[in-house]
């Protein structure tokens, strides 16, 4: 299976994504930490959001490949990054699920944002004015959407491994 998370920085996506691999065990994949590297590798001039999203759909389907559920954390602003992710899925074989992290208290966002301290050596997280300026398309169909100015970390998990569960059990072996 592959989890694919979406959404601004500062709404809680990164915390939830990584909480969900831990718990179930899943391979992750972090955009900001792949982007990162390439640009410390000092290989692209430009194009590092592109080239960090194929790196990580190629990473997605190797270990979907050999039977890993995959989670997948980036921001997937746009309609071609969300439709790569679902291409992979569908290369591997494996249901994915997209889930949208939204935090509809403008205020908190901003304040997460502003207040987010980088976790990533040499990456400085984005202010607000470039957070809320960011391209970010409508989603249609909307998917799983996770409201973190209603919901903890811990309860956002909960409602994942709600929705996932029964597709989790359809793949299990006897499942189908």
């Amino acid at each position: 299976m592959l989890v694919v998370f979406s959404g601004l920085p500062g709404t809680g996506k990164t915390t939830i994504a990584s909480q969900l691999a831990r718990q179930t065990g899943a391979a992750y994949l972090r955009i900001d930490v792949i982007e990162q590297a390439l640009r410390d590798a000092g290989v692209l001039a430009q194009g590092v959001g592109t080239s960090g999203y194929g790196v990580a759909n190629a990473l997605a389907l190797s270990n979907l490949r050999l039977g890993h559920t995959v989670v997948a954390d980036g921001v997937n602003p746009v309609r071609e990054s969300r439709e790569a992710w679902k291409a992979v899925a569908i290369q591997a074989g494996v249901e994915w699920v997209d889930i949208q992290v939204i935090c509809s208290d403008e205020r908190e966002h901003q304040r997460r944002v502003e207040q987010r301290a980088g976790d990533i050596p040499g990456l400085t997280p984005p202010d607000w004015r470039s957070v809320s300026a960011h391209e970010y398309e409508a989603w249609d169909p909307k998917p799983l959407t996770i409201d973190t100015a209603r919901v903890t970390a811990d309860q956002a998990v909960a409602l994942i491994m709600a929705h996932i569960k029964p597709v989790a059990s359809a793949l299990a072996p006897g499942g189908r």
